[in-house]
């Protein structure tokens, strides 16, 4: 491979939000800004996400659900859950960065890798969501590329500091998608679903042991579950000075497991497809190159 991984991204990823809210909504712009500054994403810019549509959300979400969110209707207590506003920008958010999934998929699909600059809602389940999280744009495109027979089989490698508990309830009863995560045991969400593969790792697990448990277990998993494409959570919550993680991966050590990530699959010829996931800093500017590490080692692993 020699040509730049397509990157997606639209404008609407950042929604506006109250002043002093607790969700780095900025990063996205900020990513973007420092993807196009350092060239990652290629002579041909972005690639650009429609809003995906009700009937392709209702795949992974309820009707009455997808309603409430983009009729702005949603009850008290989902609103309290979720962590943001029902607004009219969040919702218009939540379209737009699960249609950057998707596309980011389809584009794995005919080019081998492509990343997206947003997703990674792992928290929203089929009814509601929660933390922060809308929309399960994983879910949702996986759904929509299993309906079309675009492929038949999904892996999830979230790898996110929190569990992605809301992609396990959707799939529990779905052989089509295996979801395996590997997350801070401590940490949110406190009553944990049951993915297909669970590791939970203690508080402070650094670079070295973090790594061997990913190696431990990716490569079997890739030929076990002989996905059709592979979709990678690379939250930087695992990282030390995460507000909300409460592990102790450095700079180094997250790109040591994109890299690892990304390389296996290529390798194997099984198209990745990666989203940003968490990341909580107040430095909105080293919290953007923490996300961008996953956008460079893409393009890295492709111009060898």
């Amino acid at each position: 491979m020699s040509a730049p991984p397509p990157i997606v991204h639209h404008p609407a990823f950042r929604a506006e939000m109250p002043a002093g809210h607790r969700f780095p909504m900025d990063k996205f712009s900020r990513l973007a800004a420092l993807l196009e500054a350092e060239r990652v994403a290629g002579p041909d810019g972005f690639a650009r996400p429609e809003p995906v549509d009700v009937e392709t959300l209702c795949l992974a979400h309820s009707e009455d659900y997808v309603r409430g969110v983009i009729e702005l209707s949603l009850p008290p207590d989902i609103v309290r859950r979720i962590g943001m506003p029902n607004t009219e920008s969040v919702a218009t958010r939540a379209r737009a960065a699960t249609g950057g999934t998707l596309l980011a998929a389809r584009l794995a699909l005919a080019h081998g890798v492509a990343c997206n600059t947003a997703g990674g809602s792992h928290h929203a389940a089929a009814d509601s969501g929660a933390g922060f999280c809308v929309f399960n744009d994983v879910a949702v495109a996986a759904r929509r590329l299993l309906a079309e027979g675009a492929i038949g089989k999904a892996l999830v490698v979230d790898l996110d500091v929190h569990q992605g508990d809301g992609t396990a309830r959707i799939f529990e009863n779905d052989p089509s998608v295996f979801t395996f995560s590997m997350h801070a045991e401590k940490n949110f969400p406190h009553r944990k679903a049951s993915s297909d593969l669970d590791i939970e790792l203690p508080d402070g697990t650094d670079d070295g042991a973090y790594l061997a448990k990913l190696e431990e277990i990716l490569p079997a998993l890739l030929i076990s579950v002989r996905p059709d494409i592979v979709f990678f959570n690379a939250g930087v919550d695992p990282h030390a000075d995460d507000k909300l993680g409460r592990l102790a991966l450095t700079d180094e050590g997250l790109a040591r497991r994109e890299a690892y990530v990304l390389g296996a699959c290529l390798s194997s010829e099984i198209p990745v497809v990666g989203v940003i996931g968490g990341g909580y800093d107040a430095d909105i500017d080293r919290l953007a190159a923490r996300h961008a590490i996953l956008h460079r080692t893409a393009k890295s692993l492709c111009s060898l």
